[in-house]
């Protein structure tokens, strides 16, 4: 069996505040194999993003890992210094398509001195080598060659798209990670960004990490996923058995409150509530306080990822996880129900 790429065993997060602590992630594991495209996916807050940084030392001065071992091709990088991981990781194993990527160009500066400043950095490449590395790279990602030389503000939103990704891959990293890359995108842009993405496999050994709070985008890019929620790994498995057959409360509202095509006439799910503030050690599951199947058990001590079917492919932390197939289902025909009768009673019926 070939080692992951990547492996998060563990992971305790927290930021040191004045007043009291921030445990903005507890206990969070998850594989990413070479080739392999990874969603971590959750609403706003769940500590995603926290978890991403970590893995490429870029938590703010207050944040620290503070358990667990992030291993990178067998080797633990958390303790790395910053020169360690300049000259083994960054932008050469390890390279991150940012929030708001089509603002991340310096607009001051032509695309092809900003690889040769990249390339400098980490690398003992001449000038001459960088350029025409992105040349290659910019006509993988369908730009023309001769637009290396040009200002970010020369460039259409597709285009700077298009261009953030070739700089991503200018030192042949094996892993990229990309954080909630299309959230500024209108759907058009979203669609195009994600093909871009989906090409590269054709054309490159590479394994993503895809960070976002939409789970759709998720099933339809990526092989595996992991569901976050309060700085806890609620569920992680393959996107076709977590799309088919979700087990943790929180993975199944998520997933309905997204609209599904096959069900064009559903009520969409509300999560009502907010994720906790973490200001203490967590030592229960963080979705209890909004989940609508939680028992005290829940509140009073936290679930471990337990496999299912026994196999390590689909894991849940949830203490009733084997009802919940059930369960959602008796609540979803409940929710259908009320809302035909609201529907009735408003009289919206149909006269056929």
């Amino acid at each position: 069996m070939t080692e992951p790429l990547l492996e998060v065993e563990n992971v305790d997060i927290t930021y040191r505040m004045d007043s009291e602590d921030v445990h903005a992630v507890t206990d969070a594991s998850f594989t990413i194999d070479s080739n392999e495209y990874f969603g971590l996916v959750g609403e706003s807050g769940c500590g995603k993003s926290t978890l991403a940084k970590s893995l490429i030392r870029g938590l703010d001065s207050n944040g620290e890992v503070t358990s667990g071992t992030i291993r990178y091709k067998g080797e633990e990088i958390q303790d790395f210094s910053e020169k360690e991981y300049n000259e083994k990781i960054r932008w050469k194993e390890i390279a991150v398509i940012p929030q708001a990527a089509m603002n991340s160009l310096n607009p001051l500066t032509k695309l092809s001195e900003q690889a040769v400043e990249i390339a400098g950095v980490h690398t003992d490449w001449s000038e001459k080598k960088a350029i025409s590395r992105l040349e290659e790279l910019f006509d993988i990602v369908g730009l023309p060659e001769s637009r290396v030389t040009d200002y970010p503000h020369q460039f259409s939103g597709g285009m700077k798209q298009r261009a953030i990704i070739a700089m991503s891959l200018l030192l042949n990293p094996t892993l990229i990670i990309a954080d909630e890359p299309t959230t500024a995108l209108d759907v058009i842009m979203q669609d195009q960004f994600l093909k871009h993405i989906d090409n590269l496999r054709e054309k490159r050994d590479l394994a993503l990490l895809l960070i976002t709070h939409d789970i759709a985008v998720v099933f339809e890019t990526c092989d595996s996923l992991a569901v976050m929620h309060g700085g806890q790994i609620a569920e992680r498995g393959t996107t076709k058995e977590i799309f088919s057959a979700p087990r943790h409360p929180y993975t199944i509202l998520l997933q309905k409150s997204f609209p599904d095509a096959r069900y064009p006439d559903r009520e969409l799910e509300v999560i009502e509530g907010s994720p906790p503030a973490l200001r203490e050690e967590v030592d229960y599951c963080t979705f209890a306080s909004r989940c609508p199947w939680a028992e005290q058990q829940c509140r009073e001590s936290m679930p471990l990822a337990d496999s299912l079917n026994g196999t390590d492919s689909h894991a849940v932390a949830c203490f009733r996880s084997d009802e919940m197939e059930s369960l959602a289902s008796d609540h979803m025909n409940t929710n259908e129900t009320r809302h035909a009768n609201a529907i009735e009673s408003e009289g919206y019926e149909d006269d056929d």
